[in-house]
């Protein structure tokens, strides 16, 4: 799972590649969807779920994870978003790697979740978001492929 997971992982920051400021944040949907903005939701979500669970250390947020996930504020850069993600799953993968699948921590909402079930779903909700990446990305430049070198 967990190998699966990174693949996904991957994939969601190639989708980012060759493109600038405007596209990466270009809003292409009713609901304000873009690229940037889905990178910063699932940095968000892994600390949360990977962490936070767990009563495993997070970096603060300088953003409301509730209403402001979903979209990059003009001063939030590419590279600071990337990099935000790229920290999150240091720490997630530090998470899945010392702690055994049937463990169980507390979820924000207050459901009793093991490892198992927090990678699953975390795989299910990294796939989801890098299926909506892939239109996205079509529709900006036309680029097309689910992972480098099936374009």
């Amino acid at each position: 799972m967990h190998a699966s997971l990174d693949l996904h992982r991957d994939a969601v920051l190639w989708k980012l590649e060759g493109l600038d400021d405007e596209q990466v944040r270009r809003v292409m949907t009713p609901s304000g969807t873009n690229l940037l903005g889905l990178v910063k939701h699932l940095a968000a979500v892994e600390y949360g779920w990977f962490c936070s669970t767990f009563g495993r250390e997070t970096e603060p947020f300088w953003f409301d994870p509730a209403t402001e996930d979903m979209a990059a504020s003009p001063d939030e850069t590419t590279a600071g978003i990337v990099a935000f993600y790229a920290r999150a799953r240091a720490a997630a993968d530090a998470a899945i790697r010392e702690t055994d699948l049937e463990t169980t921590g507390t979820a924000w909402d207050g459901r009793v979740v093991s490892m198992r079930w927090v990678l699953i779903h975390m795989l299910e909700d990294t796939v989801r978001h890098a299926g909506h990446m892939d239109i996205l990305r079509e529709l900006i430049d036309g680029g097309v492929g689910r992972f480098p070198g099936m374009e």
